[in-house]
């Protein structure tokens, strides 16, 4: 599969990773990555994207907040650090997926690793910043940077949602306005 520079609906995956409660709870900004994921998951349900939620150890981090959870299929349970071989991400992995979107916490873990598998499978990754995060400025930074240098696309929800529709003349464009002039 050759590795897509522009995001469509049709071969375009929305992932959200690990946004749970006890990590919100000592992320800077955490408001603000809820409404960014939220933002993103309800344009994928408006334009047919498929899209997943995973959880990193639900026992210990607790659950997806409601209204985020509400958005998504129930959440896929995972262990490992990335959400490659998870059973939930990857049966979302259908053949026509090309690219996948990626969003939640934290940057430097879950967030690189996954990409860093994705990418090592030939798929393209879009990685929404203002939708992804961690604890610390530096290892927030310092895994852009690497995510960059390996081959993701760093990108904005608002430059997704956009380019999910191609123009103003998409049949959902109204509601994809209303959802970016909402933030």
């Amino acid at each position: 599969m050759m590795v897509t520079m522009r995001l469509t609906p049709v071969t375009s995956l929305l992932s959200v990773i690990d946004v749970q409660e006890r990590l919100l709870a000592v992320i800077p900004e955490a408001d603000r990555i809820v409404a960014r994921c939220s933002r993103l998951a309800e344009a994928a349900r408006i334009l047919g994207v498929p899209a997943v939620l995973t959880e990193q150890y639900p026992q210990g981090l607790g659950p997806t907040p409601a209204t985020l959870a509400a958005l998504f299929p129930p959440a896929a349970p995972k262990i490992a650090f990335s959400c490659c071989g998870c059973g939930g991400f990857d049966a979302a992995l259908a053949p026509e997926i090309a690219s996948v979107v990626l969003a939640g916490l934290e940057t430097h873990v879950c967030v690189t690793q996954t990409a860093l598998d994705l990418l090592a499978r030939g798929i393209g990754v879009f990685v929404a910043v203002d939708a992804i995060t961690s604890r610390h400025a530096i290892d927030h930074e310092v895994a852009l940077r690497r995510l960059e240098g390996a081959g993701a696309v760093l990108t904005t929800t608002e430059a997704v949602l956009f380019e999910w529709c191609r123009s103003a003349e998409h049949p959902q464009f109204q509601a994809i306005r209303r959802l970016v002039a909402s933030a």
